[in-house]
């Protein structure tokens, strides 16, 4: 229950732990194409980590006609699911929920994914035994930079916000932890450089998983583990 003195992290799943961002920003840039909405994938790339419906709105416009949102979404899910079957996580990614796993610490995945894309994540990820809980969009009533995700999975895992580190890879994941009262650790290989992740919160900043496992003593999450 909140208030105990357990401790954990809240992994964002896309662009930290699977390497899906570049991915995600062709597919979404495609999908608009097809739409008639044609949009740079350098400018697709900024808006990922969103949810589906704040990346619309950021690339869209909040005014626009929202009645093709629904088939834009789809289109991007059809196109999406051609590299499930070729995801990779991250170096280091399931080393890093392990090593987080075995000090005792509550590993939770907070992804605004769909269940069925988490579930794919979640086989390239091949880490279920150090998986406390994980969210998906159906959990959460709006995507990042909302806090709606970070709080369902504080409430899932049952802790409390000054106990936890949330690592992310995107500004959208610095705002959203900033929302929810929770330390933000930024990782660079979704593609957002460390300058940009800690203006938007992040309390320090890592290459990847596998470097913030080689530094996992020095960093929050090893002081978490550590109390």
């Amino acid at each position: 229950m909140p208030g105990d003195d357990r401790a954990g992290v809240l992994f964002d799943v896309d662009g930290t732990l699977v390497d899906t961002p570049y991915l995600h920003a062709v597919c979404w840039a495609e999908a608009l194409r097809q739409s008639g909405h044609p949009v740079p994938m350098a400018t697709v790339h900024r808006a990922i980590g969103m949810g589906s419906d704040e990346l619309l709105d950021h690339l869209l416009g909040e005014d626009r006609d929202r009645s093709a949102d629904d088939e834009l979404d789809t289109a991007h899910l059809t196109l999406y699911k051609q590299f499930w079957g070729r995801l990779l996580p991250l170096p280091g990614a399931a080393d890093v929920l392990r090593s987080c796993s075995g000090r005792g610490l509550d590993t939770v995945l907070a992804s605004s994914a769909s269940d069925e894309e988490l579930s794919a994540l979640r086989s390239a990820l091949d880490a279920d035994d150090a998986i406390t809980a994980a969210t998906s969009s159906s959990d959460a009533g709006s995507g990042k930079p909302a806090p709606d995700i970070l709080q369902a999975a504080l409430d899932q895992s049952g802790l409390a916000p000054e106990r936890v580190a949330f690592v992310g890879d995107a500004v959208w994941d610095g705002q959203a932890a900033a929302r929810a009262g929770v330390v933000f650790v930024g990782v660079t290989c979704g593609g957002t450089s460390e300058a940009e992740l800690r203006e938007n919160g992040a309390v320090e900043v890592w290459r990847d998983p596998a470097d913030l496992l080689a530094h996992l003593d020095h960093s929050v999450l090893g002081r978490l583990g550590a109390r």
